[in-house]
């Protein structure tokens, strides 16, 4: 399953594989021991050892032989038994700041579902810009775009999926059968396109991004915040969503139906189905608005009032008061006819089972790939690796963002985006050292790039999940798909150039 928000999207939704065969395993194992045996690059011993390490991990995560967070733990038992680093220096990389920022947004993404927020604001979309068929693709493209900032692009499209079948459903009785297939296609593939694009725009829309962030704080300290990430990475995906609908609704997918009174009014009713705004709702919408109006004014707060402000601390204050916030009016339920030990307190907006349903793996995930990184960057092979590739590459800037936007994009077709971005991420830093170039230059449309597969259903958890309803024939998602992907790669690429022009 390529760009996988891993372990199901909260990151990936996947099944189960079966066992590797053994030919790939022998083959693997004669490799490792031909270049542990014989050393035909010539390395340092702790370079040898450190390659074995980052080939086993990568071997693992691409083929699937294992959980992606177990495979993230093995720098823990490895580099200190076999290549003797301190245990404390490896699990420091579990505990990296970015880390405790994604940990913020996954909880309050967690209350925003909890709580129906995001359905609130979906419908609320949908009832205001009509009912013909580039209406509806409209409607549903930024109402998916902008749950998607903040909500996984698995939980979003899973929340829009069944939202578009039942407008598929009330088209169906009034459309021509063949404006009923287009619509069918455009409708479901706008969800899974939006989904993915939306999340490019913030560090928690994805876990690329944060993998990402992680990787180049660590090495370079304030290189990245949520404002920085956001003003870069925002104008990319608006200008990428709206070529998108303007390929959809002007080329791809023209045949679509027209005004039809019958939709608005079923919309309507399910908007009315929500009732009036709940007080878990409003608290919810304030605590996230707040937290995300921290993020934008961080830079001048922290000038202001000479605090050690970070984003992650702010995500981590917003998600903390979910937990002591109750979720209605009052701080107890109380009454008069039960004892004083007997009362109770209220449900707060976010209770700790709640948490159960949290993708705590990638948390691992994202040390592991920290911690891989350094050992890698300690034993030399960075810059080998760097100065090798930077011999061979293009002498254009642009030339070389776009080959390395066009390879991340399609290379995330067929693996996972989070462990494409961890593998990636040291080799381009290493490359940019080598040309005298910014590693943000190389790294950030890399990482953008990886989150922008929509050729195939396996491309992302957003693509199998609509690609599950029998709707689209894989000719039309490799169609429709390659479209987004060299508008992808496109804008990607000018907006990189344009940064550092």
């Amino acid at each position: 399953m390529a760009n996988r928000d891993v372990i199901s999207d909260h990151p990936k939704e996947r099944k189960n594989r079966s066992i590797p065969p053994l030919l790939l395993l022998l083959l693997l194992g004669i490799f490792l021991g031909w270049i542990c045996l014989f050393n035909p690059l010539k390395l340092e011993p702790l370079a040898v050892k450190t390659l074995v390490l980052a080939m086993v991990m990568i071997a693992c995560w691409v083929l699937e032989w294992l959980p992606m967070p177990v495979v993230a733990l093995f720098p823990l038992v490895v580099l200190p038994v076999w290549m003797q680093h301190p245990i404390a220096e490896v699990a420091r990389h579990y505990a990296d700041p970015v880390i405790f920022l994604f940990l913020g947004g996954f909880l309050l993404a967690l209350s925003i579902e909890k709580w129906g927020l995001h359905r609130r604001i979906a419908l609320n979309i949908l009832l205001r810009f009509g009912t013909s068929g580039p209406q509806v693709i409209a409607g549903f493209m930024l109402a998916t775009f902008l749950i998607s900032m903040w909500l996984s692009n698995t939980a979003t499209t899973m929340m829009m999926f069944p939202i578009a079948l039942s407008v598929l459903s009330v088209l169906q009785n009034s459309c021509r059968e063949d404006e009923m297939k287009t619509m069918s296609v455009a409708l479901l593939l706008t969800i899974a396109y939006a989904s993915n694009i939306g999340g490019l725009s913030t560090l928690v829309g994805t876990p690329p991004n944060i993998a990402y962030a992680g990787f180049i704080n660590d090495h370079q300290p304030g290189t990245l915040n949520f404002m920085s990430w956001f003003g870069r990475a925002f104008p990319v995906a608006i200008a990428i969503a709206l070529f998108t609908y303007l390929a959809f609704v002007k080329w791809l997918f023209r045949n679509t139906p027209g005004l039809n009174s019958e939709l608005s009014s079923f919309i309507q009713k399910q908007h009315d189905q929500l009732g009036p705004w709940s007080v878990a709702e409003l608290r919810v919408c304030l605590i996230f608005g707040g937290t995300a109006l921290l993020w934008v004014i961080r830079t001048p707060l922290e000038n202001w009032t000479s605090l050690p402000l970070t984003d992650a601390g702010i995500a981590l204050f917003g998600a903390l008061t979910l937990f002591v916030i109750p979720s209605e009016s009052g701080g107890i339920n109380s009454n008069t006819n039960v004892s004083r030990d007997k009362v109770e307190r209220l449900p707060r907006l976010l209770e700790w089972t709640d948490t159960q349903s949290m993708a705590w793996g990638i948390l691992i995930l994202f040390g592991g790939g920290l911690a891989l990184a350094h050992a890698l960057e300690d034993s030399g092979l960075l810059q080998l690796a760097g100065n090798a590739l930077a011999a061979g590459a293009p002498q254009s800037k642009f030339m070389l963002i776009l080959l390395v936007t066009a390879g991340s994009i399609f290379l995330s077709e067929v693996m996972s985006n989070v462990a494409q971005v961890i593998v990636m991420a040291p080799i381009l830093t290493a490359v940019a050292a080598s040309l005298g170039l910014p590693a943000t230059d190389l790294g950030i449309p890399m990482t953008l790039a990886a989150s922008c597969a929509g050729m195939l259903p396996m491309g992302t958890p957003p693509n199998a999940i609509v690609f599950s309803s029998g709707r689209i024939p894989l000719r039309e998602m490799l169609r429709a798909g390659l479209v987004v992907n060299l508008i992808s790669i496109a804008t990607i690429s000018a907006f990189a150039a344009w940064w550092h022009r």
